[in-house]
């Protein structure tokens, strides 16, 4: 008992120590920017001795630390139904607020400041304050294990004791393929990665000396995109998930992926179609995904966003576990701020070297940026630390920083691949954290998706698909789009198959907007249905309403191939010059979808006996030669149909887990990684699953 108290009494004078230590370097701080800073003043107008202003800096510190400790907490719970952007921004404001408060509670009365310099100075105290308590706390491993639990929320408190078993963390790096990963382990951008895998060389699944991981790539579905790949990954099934965005005949509704009421629904449909919670229902934690695997602790995920706030669906609970710690809200919100600039910067640079291929990436997007490659990144990555040390069994978080650049950036881009850098030291944080974690765990990385470079379809042609579709079906385009080669020639071929060889001013066919094909984008993937014909429209339906469409569409040099219902011969593939094929017989005969890799045709047979799948779907064209797309949005680097790297993620797991498929077979489709995750979850029980499972797995 006398080593117990005297371990705690030790441990309470080392903080006590801490506390004075930052509170002796916040005084010196406050101090410097009283001298430097105009507006800020620690002394009265007529002058004041140097112990007397040395005294009031001394007070207004520590007023201004137990402000922070005891309000700031109070003031985050109460701003949790503003948004995460906004909360970001709001911080300087509040912790100039509470500078201001200090300053107004010191009992000298001598020091005021202006409203624009309290918040310079908050903001620099508490960063300075952050890193003298961290460099502090980093010196002893309780300490350092004190602090990692200070930033996530603690919810098993009273709870069972942790098991000893493995528990298992999943982190997706979003929109990082195979090659990517490769390339950036290659050239010592992701050293935490190329360290599990023996220092990277090589490639596929092979072992190397000193590798802890192996790495495996995996085939996506048609729709490679993270709403079709983490509800496959989560729940097990992606069925009836044709794109991104659709729109449904029988709802009358756009499905968006990303859109809470969609991604709810989307959850709903998978749970009924698999009769199972999902991949973490057993004591699972989802952290910032689209949707919640079946977790009982969920926070910054999409598909609980429209739920009425409870203590198990509030959203947006981890940003409260964050930002609750005002070190860790001004450290974001400077991170913020400089991502902020550095996109900015980049941008403007882009633009003077007048880059090709190159997208707009003015207005807000700094801001969507900078909130997804730092306030996202920091609030997982903390939530998954507080998983971790509190025995979680499986955890599985989504860090999207990659994804948002490279679609404005380039895949390939150094932009993009300072992100890698940065996503990589998180992967080390979280190895780090499992030192201190009541229970070893395994942690796993994998992405959802790969992206392809490329211009846009409208960057190319001067014309977006819609406007492309219009043409081909003869109504009115855009004016821009008129004077387009592509646009005359879709209104030629019109001309030619109504039989009017001259268009007359005037004459144009204007339809009810009712009867207007509705033309959705997702990545290089293009849907276009007709909402006035209650099912799937045929091609012989589609001829016959509009003789031009399909042969406008499938001849255009921007696109790679289209697939319709033939009354006649089921699902069918049209390309160039009339090409015109059965989806039963592209394995013998591939015609357009040659050079899209092994398993398109197994996806596109697929995507064809959706209920929800467009009456014509688009892939856009795709050049083997350099893996480049053309994206139908306004992205440099695109996901979402067939073509290139979007369609090649990776899985990146310990060598303790069995493989994820024999040798000499493919991972192919989320489902089949779903399968594979779980068995990973029921190794933790017992020894390593033999790999007849996995092929038992692979014939499912």
């Amino acid at each position: 008992m006398r080593g117990v108290g005297g371990g705690r009494w030790r441990r309470t004078v080392s903080q006590a120590g801490r506390s004075v230590a930052v509170w002796v370097v916040s005084t010196v701080t406050m101090l410097v920017l009283a001298g430097i800073l105009p507006d800020f003043r620690l002394q009265s107008p007529d002058g004041d001795s140097a112990t007397t202003i040395g005294v009031t800096a001394a007070v207004g510190a520590g007023v201004f630390g137990v402000l922070s400790a005891l309000v700031w907490p109070l003031l985050v719970r109460l701003l949790l139904l503003v948004p995460a952007l906004v909360l970001s921004l709001l911080v300087f404001f509040l912790n100039g607020s509470l500078l201001l408060l200090a300053l107004r509670l010191n009992p000298s009365g001598q020091s005021e400041a202006a409203p624009e310099t309290a918040v310079i100075v908050a903001a620099v105290m508490s960063a300075v304050a952050s890193a003298t308590g961290g460099a502090l706390a980093v010196r002893d491993d309780d300490a350092y294990r004190r602090r990692l639990y200070r930033l996530a929320d603690r919810r098993r408190r009273g709870g069972p004791a942790c098991p000893a078993t493995p528990g298992t963390v999943f982190v997706q790096l979003d929109g990082v393929g195979h090659d990517v990963l490769l390339t950036a382990v290659g050239k010592g951008l992701m050293p935490t990665a190329a360290r599990w895998l023996g220092h990277g060389h090589g490639h596929g699944q092979d072992r190397h000396a000193g590798a802890t991981h192996r790495l495996t790539p995996w085939r996506t579905d048609w729709s490679s995109q993270t709403g079709a790949s983490q509800l496959g990954i989560l729940h097990g099934s992606n069925h009836d998930v044709p794109a991104f965005r659709w729109y449904e005949k029988d709802t009358r509704e756009v499905m968006v992926c990303n859109r809470p009421t969609s991604a709810a629904e989307l959850q709903r449909r998978a749970v009924a179609r698999t009769g199972d919670g999902g991949l973490l229902a057993a004591d699972g934690a989802s952290r910032g995904n689209l949707f919640g695997g079946g977790a009982e602790e969920q926070a910054l995920v999409l598909s609980i966003a429209t739920r009425r706030r409870s203590r198990e669906t509030r959203s947006r609970a981890g940003y409260f576990a964050y930002f609750s710690d005002p070190a860790n809200a001004v450290r974001t919100a400077l991170s913020f701020t400089a991502e902020v600039a550095r996109e900015v910067g980049q941008s403007t640079r882009a633009r003077l070297r007048k880059q090709r291929p190159r997208v707009a990436r003015g207005g807000l997007y700094p801001f969507v940026r900078a909130f997804a490659t730092v306030v996202e990144r920091d609030v997982v990555v903390a939530a998954v630390m507080g998983d971790m040390l509190a025995g979680r069994t499986a955890v599985y978080a989504d860090l999207v920083a990659y994804d948002e650049v490279a679609h404005h950036s380039g895949p390939l881009s150094r932009d993009a691949e300072r992100v890698l850098a940065r996503l990589d030291r998180a992967l080390a944080l979280i190895e780090n954290v499992a030192e201190h974690a009541p229970r070893p765990y395994r942690i796993v990385v994998l992405s959802d998706h790969g992206q392809s470079p490329g211009e846009t379809f409208r960057a190319r042609y001067g014309l977006t698909l819609g406007d492309l579709v219009r043409a081909g079906c003869g109504l009115p385009v855009p004016r821009r789009a008129e004077r387009t080669h592509s646009g005359a020639e879709a209104r030629a071929a019109v001309r030619a198959a109504l039989g009017r060889p001259v268009e007359e001013r005037g004459e144009r066919h204007r339809p009810s907007r009712r009867s207007e094909p509705i033309v959705l984008a997702s990545g290089n993937l293009g849907l276009v249905s007709f909402p006035d014909v209650p099912h799937r429209m045929s091609k012989e339906e589609i001829d016959a309403r509009h003789p031009a469409l399909l042969p406008t569409l499938a001849n255009h040099p921007g696109i790679g191939f289209l697939l319709v219902r033939s009354e006649e011969h089921g699902g069918l593939v049209l390309g160039a010059y009339g090409a015109e094929i059965p989806v039963d017989r592209l394995d013998e005969e591939p015609g357009p979808l040659a050079g899209l890799g092994p398993g398109a045709a197994d996806a596109v047979r697929r995507t064809h006996s959706f209920a929800h799948t467009a009456d014509i779907m688009v892939n856009s064209f795709h050049d083997p030669a350099d893996g480049e797309v053309l994206a139908f949005e306004e992205q440099i680097g695109s996901h979402g149909g067939l073509g290139g790297a979007q369609s090649e993620p990776f899985l990146l797991s310990p060598l303790a887990l069995s493989a994820p498929v024999p040798d000499g077979e493919d991972l192919t489709g989320a489902e089949h990684v779903h399968r594979v995750l779980r068995r990973w979850l029921s190794e933790s029980e017992g020894p390593p699953v033999p790999l007849e499972t996995a092929r038992e797995e692979r014939a499912a």
